[in-house]
Formats: C-alpha cells, sequence, structure tokens
C-alpha cells in the first residue's frame, strides 16, 4: 500500500478500474470486462465516452444500434461465458437508459452479470431541466434512472467522486457473487462523471477474480443423503446453475456413478450430451412427455442450480403426491423453495460432498433413463421428419438445422413458439452449447442475443431462430454483427404473426384477434391484413447473407454450407402457423372466471381441475 494518488475525472477513474479487473478463463488470464457495448449521448458521451476512447486498446466500445438490443447482447455473452467475464452497456441520460431496463430484466431474470451506467441528470440541479429529464415534482432527485433499481441486484448513482472507491468494488462483487449474480446499475450524473479527484493508485492495481464456490453444511449433507437414500425413484433436475459452476462434468459422472436420471431446464439443457446414459430429457411446459413421465414418478428430486421457474413444475402441478425435494443451490433464496431440503452450496462443492457421502449407494431404477430417452428419439424422430407437406413445422426446420450441427455449435432462442420446439426436438451435441432466454421470455433476444454470443464463442458457430414476431420488434443487431465482424447464422421462421400466443389465446377459450395478421385490425374496414414482410430484402439492405428455404434438406444444406462465411447469414423459411410440438405439463395462466363464451367456460373448468394437483407452500 502507498499513499501515492492521482488526479483524474470520475469516469476516467471508473475506466482504469475495470480495466484492472481479471478472470481466468480456460486456464488462461483474461480481462474481467473484455468490452463496452454503447450508443453515446449528450449523457456519456463527453466524460465517460472520452476515457472509452482513451483506453480502446484495453477495453473496446462496441457500436449498438438499440440501447436494449446491446444490452440483451451483453445478456447474451454473460450466459455464453457462463458468467465469467461480462460487458459493459452504457448510454444517454432519457430514453437511452430507459431503453436498457428491459435488457436489464432479461439479465436479472436469468441471473447473469452485465454493468449498465447510463448518464444522469445533474447532481447541482442548476441547469435543470435539462434535456430529456422527467421531472418528479415532489422528487426531484428522482430520474428515469430509477426505473433501474427493480431490474438489477445492485444500484447506486454516484453524487461525489469519493463514492466510486466503495460502489465500484460492490457492484462487481455483487455481479460476481454466485448467491447474488445478476445485473448492476450506475447512474452517471454529468457534472459528476467530469468531475477530478485525488484517487489512490492502489485502487488501480491489477485484481484477479476468481469463481467462488461456497462449501456445504455436514448437516445439510447428512440429510440429503439420508433422504437421497431412502428414495425408490430418484431423479436429478439440472438447472442453469449446473453451467456456471462449470459442474457439468461433475453432475455427469454423479448421476452415472448412482444411476440416477437427469433432466433438463430450459436453462440448463446441454449440462449433458444427449446420448449420456442418464439423459432422460427436458421438463416442464416446454419438455417431452418422456421426460415429465420421469418427473412425475419421482419420489425424491435433487434440483441442482434451478430456481424452480413455473415451466419447469408445470406451476407446480408435475411433481407426484409426496414427493420430496432436495435443492442445492449457491442462493439460500431458491434453495428454500417449496420446504425443499436445503442444501446452500455451489453445484460442483455440493455434487462432491453428496457423492462423498453417497459412497457406493445406486438407485434402485437404474433403467429409467434409457426408457425414456429411447421413448424420447423416437418421438423426436416422429416430429422432425418431414411428411411432404409444405410449409415445414417449427420440428422440421429444428430438425434440419440440428442435422447440419456439430459438438460445437451453439443453439439459440428465446420467447415464442421456439422454445418449446428446440427444447424437446435438440437433441444437445455438444456441452454448454444451447440457449434459450426463458427466465424473461423476451422477444427481441434472438438477433441480439446471437451477436453477442459470437463475440464470446470461439469455436463452432452461433445458430440462432427466430420467430417472424420477434424478428420484426427488434432486427438492427443484424447490422451490428455484419459491422463488427462478429457473423452468425439466423434462421427466420414465418408463420404469419404472433402465432404461440395466438395458440395460447385459442387453446382457453377465446377468439382470435389481434395477434395473426390475418386477423389484425386494418383501417377503414378494409379487412384481414394479407400483407407478408419481405425478410429476405430487409436482412439483405443490413448487409447480411441472405438465402431462402422451402424443404427441409434446402434449410440442412444451406445452413451447412454457410456455416464457415465471414457474413452474417440469414436463412427465411416460411412455416406452418399452428403445428405444435406436444407433451409439455400443465400451466397456470389467468382464465376469465366468468365469462358469455362457452370456450372460455370449458377452458376455466379445465383449468380449476388442473389446479388441484398444485403443490401447496411457498
Amino acid at each position: 500500500m502507498t499513499d501515492a494518488t492521482v488526479r483524474i475525472t470520475v469516469a476516467e477513474a471508473i475506466v482504469r478500474y475495470l480495466i484492472a479487473q481479471r478472470c481466468i478463463v480456460d486456464g488462461a488470464e483474461q480481462p474481467l470486462v473484455p468490452g463496452a457495448m454503447a450508443i453515446f449521448g449528450h449523457g456519456n458521451v463527453t466524460s465517460l465516452g472520452h476515457s472509452l476512447q482513451m483506453h480502446q486498446s484495453e477495453l473496446p466500445t462496441w457500436r449498438g444500434q438499440n440501447e436494449q438490443g446491446m444490452g440483451l447482447a451483453a445478456t447474451a455473452f454473460a450466459k455464453a461465458m457462463r458468467r465469467q467475464q461480462f460487458m459493459l452497456c452504457t448510454s444517454s441520460v432519457g430514453p437511452g437508459a430507459t431503453n436498457m431496463v428491459t435488457a436489464a430484466g432479461v439479465a436479472m431474470a436469468n441471473r447473469l452479470p452485465v454493468l449498465f451506467i447510463s448518464g444522469d441528470t445533474f447532481a447541482s440541479r442548476l441547469p435543470d431541466p435539462v434535456l430529456q429529464q422527467v421531472e418528479h415534482f415532489g422528487s426531484p432527485s428522482t430520474t428515469v434512472n430509477d426505473a433501474f433499481r427493480s431490474v438489477v441486484r445492485f444500484w447506486d448513482r454516484i453524487t461525489h467522486p469519493a463514492q466510486v472507491l466503495a460502489s465500484l468494488p460492490q457492484a462487481i462483487d455483487t455481479m460476481l457473487d454466485p448467491a447474488e449474480a445478476g445485473p448492476a446499475f450506475i447512474g452517471l450524473p454529468q457534472d459528476v462523471g467530469a468531475d477530478a479527484y485525488d484517487y489512490p493508485v492502489d485502487f488501480f492495481a491489477t485484481q484477479l477474480r476468481y469463481l467462488s464456490r461456497t462449501r456445504p453444511d455436514s448437516r445439510q449433507v447428512r440429510s440429503a443423503v439420508e433422504m437421497l437414500k431412502s428414495a425408490q425413484r430418484p431423479v436429478i433436475i439440472a438447472g442453469g446453475g449446473v453451467h456456471y459452476s462449470l459442474a457439468e462434468p461433475d453432475l455427469a459422472s454423479f448421476a452415472e456413478r448412482h444411476a440416477i436420471p437427469v433432466l433438463e431446464t430450459v436453462a440448463g439443457k446441454s449440462t449433458l450430451v444427449a446420448d449420456h446414459p442418464c439423459y432422460a430429457g427436458p421438463l416442464g411446459v416446454t419438455g417431452a412427455a418422456a421426460a415429465n413421465a420421469v418427473l412425475g414418478e419421482a419420489d425424491v428430486i435433487l434440483a441442482v442450480g434451478t430456481r424452480l421457474q413455473d415451466f419447469t413444475t408445470g406451476s407446480w402441478t408435475a411433481f407426484a403426491p409426496g414427493a420430496r425435494i432436495i435443492a442445492l443451490n449457491a442462493a439460500r433464496f431458491d434453495a428454500r423453495k417449496h420446504q425443499s431440503l436445503a442444501v446452500v452450496a455451489d453445484a460442483k462443492e455440493g455434487l462432491a460432498a453428496l457423492d462423498v457421502e453417497l459412497g457406493p449407494w445406486q438407485s434402485p431404477w437404474p433403467d429409467r433413463a434409457a426408457r425414456a430417452q429411447q421413448e424420447l428419439r423416437a418421438f423426436i424422430s416422429e416430429r422432425i421428419t418431414p411428411d411432404g407437406s409444405l410449409p415445414l413445422s417449427y420440428a422440421q426446420v429444428v430438425g434440419a438445422v440440428h442435422q447440419a450441427a456439430d459438438a460445437q455449435d451453439y443453439v439459440l432462442t428465446a420467447a415464442g413458439g421456439l422454445p418449446g420446439e428446440l427444447n424437446i426436438n435438440w437433441l444437445s451435441k455438444g456441452v454448454g452449447t444451447f440457449d434459450c432466454e426463458y427466465g424473461y421470455s423476451c422477444m427481441g433476444y434472438e438477433i441480439s442475443g446471437a451477436w453477442g454470443a459470437a463475440m464470446a464463442r470461439r469455436s463452432g458457430r452461433v445458430l440462432a431462430l427466430v420467430g417472424d414476431g420477434s424478428y420484426l420488434m427488434m432486427n438492427s443487431d443484424i447490422y451490428s454483427a455484419v459491422l463488427t465482424g462478429y457473423p452468425f447464422t439466423l434462421v427466420v421462421c414465418d408463420n404469419g404473426g404472433y402465432a404461440v400466443i395466438e395458440r395460447l389465446q385459442v387453446g382457453q377459450g377465446g377468439a382470435s384477434y389481434n395477434n395473426m395478421l390475418r386477423d389484425s385490425l386494418q383501417a377503414n374496414g378494409s379487412g384481414p391484413a394479407q400483407a407478408r414482410v419481405d425478410f429476405a430484402a430487409h436482412a439483405a439492405a443490413l448487409g447480411a447473407e441472405v438465402h431462402t428455404a422451402t424443404s427441409a434438406d434446402e434449410v440442412r444444406d444451406l445452413v451447412a454450407a454457410t456455416r464457415t462465411s465471414d457474413r452474417t447469414v440469414v436463412i427465411i423459411v416460411t412455416v406452418r402457423e399452428s403445428d405444435w410440438t406436444g407433451g409439455g405439463s400443465f400451466w397456470q395462466v389467468g382464465i376469465p372466471e366468468v365469462s358469455e363464451r362457452p370456450e372460455v367456460q370449458a377452458a376455466r373448468a379445465q383449468m380449476d381441475a388442473g389446479l388441484l394437483a398444485q403443490r401447496r407452500g411457498i
């Protein structure tokens, strides 16, 4: 420690501190923050933007086209890096900041680190109201940046230069904490960001960050082992925490040694390769019937690294009556859900402790995973095989892309019908090669996320699948990928609207309305809309290499032929409006208790009947 100081601005201090943070990835030292994504405006360009430009060789800044999109890209980057590295995202005050709120929600729901720094109004308030300022008459210190409070783990506004010394380390510690992981936000008032201060030189010393691993309490381990040994039909649910712990090989060997079937959540998919002897399939609402049957038979469930979202638990109806849960999780909040027996620990450390205590014990139903896997493969084969009819189904497109993929490729999707189709019909060829954003189910993640994942991946090709609705909602990062030189392959499935929500709408007794193009209102009562977007022309205008396909063979061949392209590739295929892969479990949604439609009345009765199986608890 020295008493030496350096007089620099707040913005410069932030940049220098971020550059000083290092981590270990694949055995090599790397920057903890390998880049920034920025759209500059009057709230951040003159101070933070200036410092980023001065340090572009150490902390490169990538130009976004939309603040939400670059936040989604940063979120996908963090997931692809399994939380070992994260990006800085910065915007101006006002709409630039609020555009990032949705992206922060995605990162928050998925427990992923992203550092959001937005410009803010002047701390002095002397120029108020400034351009883009939203005034709160009874709360003058409130700005639009307060909107981030509900969607980040750490929130702060720097109102004095010295606060950086405490705030930045706390923000980064929070983002890297396995139990608290999520995004952080820092508001930087325009005058404060430009202020100079005598910062301790030691504050900018290189700091090597390591993955923190909490070890379990021995009493919790013994209780969990006692419960497992009493089980006749145990299963393991593998969640996203397995990936973030880098514990995939540990879970695979644990399951194999103790002959326990493994079911995967959407976040946990590709924990095992699909031909692993313990792999029993994807569970839940977007899961397969074969896997859900295993879950429904289980008497003890070891849930590893999962927050047990409703799509995993079938709104808590998918478990057998009396089934007991052991929740191994780094976060105490998740480990205590629904009166689970908590084992609060890192997944790798927790599995190792359980393994030692279990000794040579094996499950009484060692062949259950194999039977489920066989049933799942037969079902998938039927769904993905072309049936001679056009247009193709979602499942047939997924099957064609899968045929062209190899074990290094990284498949990505998000909201709409594709999560269910990929979760069931995609058999993982490699570990840690699947990203379906279904924590926040954010339309538009697919394209921006693919750009971010392409930045993270060092092998294989990022293969993103997107529906026409999500494409229209957020597509500018096709150009971001072209501009920055991080290409990926995008398969656009056009079914003429928000078809999966129309499925929910009609399936629960409602009339089709305002979801499909064919039933969207037009001015002057001119009738159903029939106009379809020329996705090929649009993607080409953004600089992509564009192809169209009609058959499964064409999809497969195009994906294979363009996998080494140095440009972002967009493949457009028209798909069936309503041809969905079944097998999912019950899902609770709000259906009117009173309605004049007999179809709604019937749907409500069916929903009430399904809720009789709902597990009670908190």
